[in-house]
């Protein structure tokens, strides 16, 4: 079981999310909307998600910019994208990201992901 943040601008993506991280014994500990939420989010959270599941395009802050902020806050962040913008795969892994989902995804490749970036 993890504890997961989800930071998407869409609200109805959340409620998916959340409701299928519940089906894989996820807890879901936060919800951004955009970037410089989830920053705020993660730092009042204690103890620290095990895994921030990160989308790019977001008003405000986009999520590559986010994903350097976290990790300057918290090297050890653990942050997974899941975007539809594959353009931007190498730019999110080169700040940090553990992985990179194409949307839509399949539940099944996000758990193994999950599973997968908890081990590290």
């Amino acid at each position: 079981m993890a504890s997961i943040i989800i930071v998407d601008d869409d609200m109805f993506l959340h409620k998916v999310l959340d409701r299928i991280l519940s089906i894989g014994n996820h807890d879901v500990v936060g919800h951004a909307y955009d970037g410089a939420a989830a920053i705020e989010v993660y730092i009042e959270l204690n103890p620290k998600p095990d895994i921030i599941l990160m989308d790019h395009r977001m008003p405000i802050m986009n999520g590559v910019t986010a994903t350097k902020e976290i990790l300057h806050i918290n090297s050890d962040a653990k942050i997974l994208f899941i975007s539809a913008d594959e353009t931007i795969k190498k730019e999110a892994m080169d700040a940090g990201a553990l992985g990179f989902l194409t949307k839509p995804i399949r539940s099944v490749d996000m758990f193994a992901a999950i599973d997968s970036h908890l081990s590290k």
